[in-house]
C-alpha cells in the first residue's frame, strides 16, 4: 500500500514540474518578445533623420585639407646685414605702391660704399700709371732701336769701305771679316730689341687689361652695393595689406631675412594637402570643392608639388571665386577632390547609415514603419550617396545610424 502512494505522488510531482518548467519558458518567450517588441521594433521619429530620394547629380571626392592663403603675398627681405631702424607701417595696415613700411641702418654698407669707390679711385689710377709707364717704356726702346739702327749704318759703311780699300790693295781680308761681324752682331742686337719691344708691348698690355678688369668688378660691385642701399627703405611694390612686419627695433637682421610681408586681400587661393597614398588620382585640372563655413567654392588644382614630406602631398588650388567673403588668410578648410561623377542618378543625403561597403542594408520609412532593404550604393560625397538599386524616387529613407536594428525586418516609428 506504501508503495503505490509513493509512486503516485512522484507521478504527480513530475507532471507539476513539468507544467512548471513550460510556463517559465512561455513566460521568458513572452518577455523577450515582449523586450524585443518594445526596444529592437520601437524607435522614436525624433531620434532618426531622413531624406527622401531625389534624382540629381553625385560626385565622387577625396577629402582632403586645405588652408587659405592671399592669391598674391610678396616677402620682403633685408638687402644687406643691418639692424632694424624704425616701423613705419604694422601689421594690419593698408599700403599702396612706393609707401615706405621700415627702414634700415644702413652706415655699415654706406662704409663698405665708400671703400669700395675708393679701391675703385686707387685701381683707376692705377691704370694710369701702367699705361703712363708702357708710353714711357715704347719711347725708351724705340730711342735705342733707332741708336741701333744708325750704328748699323755706320756699319754697313765700314764694311764698304773695307772692301774697297782691300780692292785697292790697302786694305786686308782680316780687315773685312771684321766688319762684317761688326754689323752682323749690330743687326743681332737689334732684332733682339725688336723682340724685347713686342714682348713689353704685350705684357703691359695685359697688365692693363688684368687692372681694367679688376675695376670694373669693383665698380659693380659698388653699383650693387648702391641697389641694396637704396632697397634698404622698405617700400610696398603695389597695393596691400601687411600682414607681418619685423617690430623688433634694433635688432639684427641678415641678407635675405624676411622683415615684412604685404598680401592682397582681395583674392585668395587654398593650399591643399593629401595623403600620398592618393597620388594616383592627383593631377592638374581635377576638379576641387572647398568647404568655408558651410559654403562651398568651386576650384581646380593647378598644380601638384613634385615632392613628399612626412607622407604627405601639397597642391595648390584656383577657386573660382576668388575674392569670397568667407575666405579669411591662414584658414582652415575642408577640402574634396572629385574624382568621378554621374548626372540624374537617385540620391539621398548623406548620414552615419552609410557605411561605405557597396552593399548595405538601410530602412525605408513607410506607413509608419521602417521596413530593412538591401541597396547597392555607387558615387558617394560628403552631401550625397548614390543608390543604384532598391529605391526609388520619393522614399524615405532613414539617415541616421541604425547599427542598433540590423537584425530587425521592421521597425515601428512612434
Amino acid at each position: 500500500m506504501d508503495k503505490e502512494i509513493t509512486q503516485e505522488v512522484a507521478a504527480k510531482n513530475k507532471r507539476k514540474g513539468l507544467f512548471i518548467g513550460v510556463a517559465v519558458i512561455i513566460i521568458l518567450a513572452g518577455l523577450i518578445w515582449g523586450l524585443r517588441s518594445t526596444f529592437k521594433s520601437t524607435i522614436k521619429r525624433s531620434e532618426i533623420t531622413t531624406s527622401v530620394v531625389a534624382i540629381g547629380n553625385v560626385e565622387n571626392t577625396l577629402n582632403a585639407t586645405g588652408e587659405v592663403l592671399p592669391e598674391f603675398e610678396e616677402i620682403l627681405t633685408s638687402p644687406i646685414n643691418a639692424s632694424i631702424k624704425n616701423v613705419i607701417m604694422d601689421a594690419g595696415h593698408n599700403v599702396k605702391a612706393g609707401q615706405s613700411i621700415l627702414s634700415l641702418d644702413k652706415s655699415a654698407t654706406q662704409t663698405d660704399y665708400e671703400k669700395l669707390k675708393f679701391q675703385l679711385e686707387s685701381k683707376q689710377n692705377e691704370i694710369k700709371k701702367l699705361k703712363l709707364d708702357l708710353n714711357k717704356s715704347f719711347f725708351d726702346i724705340r730711342s735705342n732701336n733707332d741708336i741701333k739702327q744708325l750704328h748699323i749704318s755706320n756699319l754697313t759703311d765700314a764694311v764698304q769701305n773695307a772692301k774697297r780699300l782691300f780692292a785697292a790693295g790697302g786694305g786686308t781680308r782680316e780687315g773685312i771679316e771684321q766688319a762684317e761681324l761688326n754689323l752682323k752682331v749690330a743687326q743681332l742686337e737689334k732684332k733682339q730689341l725688336e723682340n724685347e719691344i713686342k714682348n713689353k708691348q704685350q705684357t703691359m698690355q695685359i697688365e692693363i687689361r688684368e687692372a681694367e678688369i679688376a675695376a670694373r668688378i669693383l665698380a659693380s660691385d659698388g653699383d650693387a652695393l648702391q641697389r641694396k642701399l637704396n632697397l634698404a627703405n622698405i617700400i610696398a611694390t603695389r597695393a596691400g595689406v601687411v600682414t607681418y612686419v619685423n617690430k623688433n627695433i634694433g635688432a639684427n637682421v641678415r641678407e635675405g631675412e624676411a622683415i615684412a610681408r604685404i598680401a592682397d586681400l582681395g583674392s585668395f587661393k587654398v593650399q591643399g594637402s593629401i595623403s600620398d597614398n592618393s597620388l594616383g588620382q592627383l593631377h592638374s585640372g581635377l576638379p576641387v570643392i572647398v568647404l568655408v563655413n558651410d559654403v562651398q567654392l568651386r576650384g581646380r588644382v593647378i598644380n601638384v608639388s613634385p615632392s613628399v614630406q612626412n607622407s604627405v602631398i601639397s597642391f595648390d588650388i584656383q577657386l573660382d571665386d576668388r575674392n569670397s567673403k568667407e575666405l579669411r588668410p591662414n584658414m582652415k578648410v575642408d577640402v574634396y577632390l572629385v574624382t568621378a561623377a554621374h548626372s540624374h542618378v537617385m540620391r539621398v543625403a548623406n548620414g552615419p547609415a552609410f557605411k561605405g561597403p557597396s552593399v548595405q542594408d538601410i530602412f525605408v520609412v513607410n506607413n509608419g514603419k521602417a521596413e530593412r532593404r538591401t541597396v547597392h550604393i555607387g558615387l558617394t560625397n560628403f552631401d550625397y550617396v548614390e543608390l543604384l538599386d532598391g529605391v526609388k524616387p520619393g522614399d524615405t529613407i532613414i539617415t541616421s545610424d541604425m547599427a542598433e536594428y540590423k537584425n530587425s525586418k521592421e521597425v515601428t516609428i512612434q
